[in-house]
Formats: C-alpha cells, sequence, structure tokens
C-alpha cells in the first residue's frame, strides 16, 4: 500500500473520535484535526476533498472528486485501502440523494454557498436539446433569485454543488454535460418547468431512450 495512503488512514482511525464527536470539540481543536487529515489527503493527492455527516448511529466519511473525472480512480483507490472503523461508514464519492420527502414537503433545509441562499425545492429544470449530439443532456436550471445573484461570479458553482449533491457526484460528471440558468417566472405560455428533485429520475430516462 502507498505510504502516504497508509498515513492518512492511519491518522483518520487514531483521531476519528473527534470528527465523530464535532458537536462537542472545541473548534479550536477540530480546525487542528481537520488541518492535519487535509494535509496528509494532499500528501496522496491536493485535488481530492473530504465531507463528513455525522449521523445517530453511524458517521459517514465521503471522500470526494470534487466532480473531476480525471480523479476518480484516485478515490477509488483511497477508499479501497479504508480501514473498517466502528460506527463509521467509509465511501467513495458523493452518493445521490435517496429521500426526496423533504423537497416534495419544501423541508428541506437552505444552504449558503458564498452568501448564496438556495433550496432544492425552490429549484426547476428544463431539458435542453443538442442538436450537434443527441446523447449529450442539458439542463437549463430555474432560480427564484436568480435576478439577484446573477451577476455573482460564484452562482453557477453554487448551484452545480447543489445538483452534485443531488444527483451524486458520478452523475453530475458523467451524465450532465450542460448547464444554464435563469429566472423562474410564472409564464404560463412556456413549457412548464420540472422540479428539480426529480432530476435523477429523468436522467435514468434520458439514459434509457438513447
Amino acid at each position: 500500500m502507498n505510504l502516504t495512503i497508509t498515513n492518512f488512514w492511519n491518522h483518520f482511525k487514531e483521531n476519528n473520535f473527534v470528527f465523530l464527536l464535532m458537536a462537542e470539540i472545541p473548534k479550536e481543536e477540530l480546525e487542528k484535526q481537520f488541518t492535519k487529515l487535509n494535509k496528509l489527503l494532499c500528501t496522496f493527492n491536493k485535488d481530492l476533498g473530504i465531507i463528513i455527516k455525522n449521523g445517530k448511529h453511524k458517521s459517514v466519511l465521503i471522500i470526494t472528486a470534487n466532480g473531476n473525472p480525471y480523479l476518480f480512480k484516485e478515490v477509488e483507490l483511497l477508499v479501497h485501502y479504508a480501514p473498517v472503523i466502528e460506527r463509521w461508514k467509509i465511501t467513495a464519492f458523493l452518493q445521490p440523494e435517496q429521500n426526496i420527502d423533504k423537497y416534495k414537503n419544501g423541508t428541506d433545509k437552505p444552504i449558503e454557498y458564498y452568501g448564496i441562499t438556495l433550496k432544492i425545492s425552490e429549484m426547476y429544470f428544463l431539458p435542453l436539446e443538442n442538436l450537434e449530439n443527441a446523447n449529450h443532456l442539458g439542463i437549463r436550471v430555474y432560480l427564484k433569485n436568480y435576478i439577484l445573484h446573477k451577476h455573482n461570479p460564484r452562482l453557477k458553482e453554487a448551484v452545480y454543488t447543489h445538483i452534485e449533491h443531488l444527483v451524486g457526484e458520478k452523475a453530475f460528471a458523467n451524465d450532465i454535460n450542460f448547464i444554464d440558468l435563469a429566472q423562474l417566472t410564472g409564464n404560463t405560455t412556456e413549457p412548464q418547468p420540472i422540479e428539480l428533485y426529480f432530476l435523477n429520475d429523468y436522467i435514468r430516462e434520458f439514459k434509457n431512450e438513447i
């Protein structure tokens, strides 16, 4: 096994309780541990990322390629050598959202990204026809507050992050070829946009048709 992989997992295994009990750990200590873990990850590959989701019975450590398909093999290699740690699930890539009830009910929490606040339950989309390649899926994403944020250079990045968390890292990188943004309107003469939380279903249908 690569020494940098060994060092990364040994450190996480020895200090996993810090990340397991993040809400109870002093901020300074938590920042110190995250900095150390990220430095060890960077010695393996500086472009990979870590996401930790704490659960009641089990927490999840996600190794992410940050949407870069050229790094997928690196992520898979790192996770392949992950140790078994009690109360932890270690996984490769952001996975598709399985429970969309919170989006249907509008009870999902807004996510703030560099001052941009978005809720998936308030986002919509329509597929875009690609005349050059019918196998490429493009979508136009409609936002309620697009006009407010359209000059913010972080807007596309914020929307991409939301979609990646919704459909999963691999689908975002491999199945969506183009994303456009627009203001959501009440114009009834145009095609009515689809709730964004149905995007996973649409991608599956689109792939079955091509």
